[in-house]
């Protein structure tokens, strides 16, 4: 079984800024991860080749640094890792990154598998996955928590609902996205971390890769941010101190008093 899982390296939460000009993730100079919601793929697909054999390639689009998340992937356990990397495709939305990413997995060939994270947690749109699945036409289950089996060219897997879970047979070649419930990810190993830093990754661009010049980056990109605010927090509330029994009696008027005024009682 031949399984490909696109990552995305993400500021840490704290370090996200946004270009006001651009409205875009400012990425330059800011300490990165994993995007962690992609460790779940990554681990899911360690599993199936553990159980099934077969290879797993990473590959992942973004500056020269994505190195770094390629190579903690490795470390896990994965076979080969891509970056896809070029200036033009700074500025992506995520159509135009999903397009770019189709298009690189075209060149790496025949595969079984695709899973990815449910998201990234900068843009936090759950987009990239699906429009891999479309420029591919591939069939795609979204939030699986489970895979029970590989049978006969097909994958039965349990996929999260809001009552609950839905059993499906898709068909392989197909692209899943998976929730944390799938699995907890692994540490990456001594052996995995020396092998990754002997690894030379190969570079996918717009030198190597088919790609309508139309359809990359910021101008390719259908989707603008026009504005962007900083929400505020604009409740003021008021603390009550019960520190003794007279106290408790005065915050439960107060309380009370409260509900009675936000027509509650």
């Amino acid at each position: 079984m031949k399984i490909i899982v696109p990552i995305k390296q993400v500021p840490e939460t704290s370090n996200v800024k946004m270009d006001p000009e651009t409205g875009t993730v400012i990425r330059a100079g800011i300490e990165t991860v994993v995007n962690p919601l992609d460790l779940f793929a990554l681990e899911s697909a360690l599993r199936l080749k553990e159980q099934y054999g077969g290879t797993v390639t990473v590959l992942s689009m973004g500056p020269p640094q994505a190195v770094k998340a390629l190579k903690e992937a490795v470390s896990m356990g994965c076979d080969d890792a891509i970056l896809v990397s070029d200036r033009k495709f700074g500025g992506s939305d995520t159509w135009a990154t999903s397009y770019t990413l189709a298009q690189s997995i075209k060149k790496i060939g025949t595969f079984d598998l695709i899973i990815a994270g449910e998201r990234a947690t900068d843009g936090d749109t759950g987009q990239v996955g699906p429009g891999i699945a479309s420029w591919l036409d591939l069939p795609v289950a979204t939030y699986v928590a489970k895979i029970q089996a590989v049978v006969d060219g097909k994958i039965t897997l349990e996929r999260l609902v809001e009552d609950g879970y839905q059993i499906l047979d898709v068909t392989l070649p197909c692209l899943l996205t998976v929730v944390k419930e799938i699995a907890s990810p692994r540490l990456p190993t001594l052996r995995g971390k020396i092998r990754a830093r002997q690894m030379d990754i190969p570079v996918f661009s717009t030198e190597n890769l088919e790609l309508e010049p139309t359809a990359l980056g910021l101008k390719g990109s259908p989707t603008k941010v026009v504005k962007i605010d900083t929400p505020k927090v604009t409740r003021g509330g008021t603390v009550v101190r019960a520190l003794d029994d007279e106290a408790v009696t005065s915050a439960v008027d107060q309380l009370m008093s409260f509900l009675s005024q936000k027509g509650v009682l």
